[in-house]
């Protein structure tokens, strides 16, 4: 039985009967279970999303945060090294742990002499002025030798492998509106949205390839900004005491959430699903854990923090390191959705590998891999250069853009003469480039930008060179 039906079974969100329906469906038409259980009626786009997006309650006492009562204590003794004098809430806003917790520890800490109370406006310990001793000095201080990290409470690795699971990148619904409307600032056959769309809401590997300059970059970051749902997703992890910070604020995008503080576990951050890009930078290193060796702790992995989202490796086979290294890396996270990870300690566990993959390459797919890694990856989109009618749209486009005002004659002379002169071929990339040069030039001669014979000449010089694109 599929890990969606058990959760709507669960829920008495459907019975066993419809659930059989629902699968009998899926065979004879395809598709997911869950398409196949709103098409019948049994259950709304609205039950999935809720289903998969259950938001962490807080914790009340020390046992519901996963986390030992020991270690808690350390990284609040940590924090209030730095603080002076403070009060619970001050802890409370600073290691996202309700007051329930932070005081019990607080009383800890208190017994072991390592913080006191300095004074009180009344008898709730809420109240409380505290000031960090002598001893709780020292101990802070040795504490920061063995790891510097003083952030929110990190969640345990079971409870972000729960997390995980709820809101994985296969519950999202994509269909071919939604798919049009995060494409609709770009010009796109219509054959390119009938490969697409299910290649996407499939959540396999999806690899990208063509021609240089024809939007494969600009579809990838497209396809990455389709889901409009939110997830959760960690400060940081613990495991086995060790700590891997995941929240990233250049990957992940944080939102408003909707429900009052008091209502969520605060050691959780709500943000759109990510979308992690990388191209010809990438290294092995960045596939797995960064340890810090001064400061004593992880930094999540790329995949990790693309984990319930899409991850785009752009300018595949550029990179410093081998493609079959990247994929041989990968082999069993794209298979079965887990991934294995190490610590400097040798200590090895399992994290999810819950993303969308997106390939994009302008080298021959062939000469990049060989079969066995090709068939791993489920689909393959091939973008080929824009027909005539396609560049003329996109030219005008971008001419609407940067308010230049569109000349049919001069787009004729750019296609009739200029581009025969200079041996070259008409990509989607070149409307964008072209115009931005007659843009600046008009800038630079404080003119209004004008599309003409002479401004278009100037471009192409610029631009090509005699035989080819540059």
């Amino acid at each position: 039985m599929l890990v969606l039906g058990e959760k709507l079974l669960k829920e008495n969100v459907i019975t066993k009967a419809q659930l059989d329906a629902g699968v009998e469906r899926q065979r004879h038409y395809g598709g997911r279970l869950g398409q196949n259980l709103i098409a019948l009626g049994f259950v709304t786009e609205r039950d999935i999303k809720k289903l998969y997006q259950k938001d962490p309650p807080p914790p009340r006492t020390v046992e519901d945060t996963g986390l030992d009562l020991s270690f808690i204590a350390d990284l609040i003794t940590k924090h209030i090294l730095f603080m002076g004098e403070f009060r619970m809430a001050d802890v409370v806003e600073r290691v996202k742990l309700p007051l329930s917790v932070v005081g019990a520890v607080l009383e800890v800490l208190k017994r072991e002499r390592l913080v006191e109370i300095k004074g009180a406006t009344s008898y709730a310990s809420a109240t409380y002025t505290f000031k960090i001793t002598e001893l709780g000095q020292k101990r802070s201080s040795e504490l920061m030798e063995l790891c510097r990290y003083a952030g929110p409470a990190p969640v345990s690795i079971e409870d972000y492998r729960n997390m995980v699971e709820l809101q994985t990148i296969r519950s999202v619904a994509i269909n071919d509106a939604s798919l049009r409307q995060g494409f609709s600032h770009l010009v796109c056959s219509e054959d390119l949205f009938k490969r697409l769309g299910p290649a996407v809401t499939s959540g396999k590997t999806v690899f990208i390839y063509g021609p240089p300059g024809n939007g494969k970059t600009a579809i990838a970051e497209a396809i990455g900004h389709v889901p409009e749902d939110l997830v959760y997703v960690p400060y940081a992890i613990d495991i086995g005491g060790q700590i891997i910070t995941v929240y990233d604020p250049v990957n992940h995008m944080p939102v408003v959430p909707v429900l009052p503080q008091e209502s969520v576990d605060q050691r959780w951050v709500l943000v759109r699903r990510p979308v992690v890009m990388v191209g010809g930078e990438l290294t092995m290193r960045m596939l797995d854990l960064d340890f810090n060796v001064i400061s004593k702790y992880y930094e999540a992995s790329l995949q990790l923090k693309a984990n319930n989202g899409i991850f785009i490796l752009d300018d595949f086979g550029r990179q410093q390191v081998e493609p079959r290294q990247i994929l041989n890396r990968w082999i069993v996270p794209l298979d079965r959705n887990i991934d294995f990870m190490t610590l400097h300690t040798g200590m090895k566990f399992v994290v999810p590998f819950d993303m969308l993959v997106l390939f994009a390459t302008n080298l021959d797919p062939n000469s990049l891999l060989d079969e066995a890694f090709l068939r791993r990856i489920r689909y393959k989109v091939a973008i080929d250069r824009p027909t005539k009618e396609q560049f003329q749209l996109i030219f005008k486009m971008v001419c609407q853009g940067a308010e230049v005002p569109y000349d049919q004659a001069v787009f004729d002379y750019l296609m009739n003469e200029c581009y025969p002169r200079y041996g070259a071929v008409p990509n989607a990339c070149h409307p964008r480039d072209l115009i931005e040069q007659i843009v600046v030039e008009s800038r630079y001669n404080s003119v209004p930008a004008r599309l003409t014979r002479e401004n278009i000449d100037m471009a192409c010089a610029n631009y090509f060179v005699k035989g080819g694109v540059e």
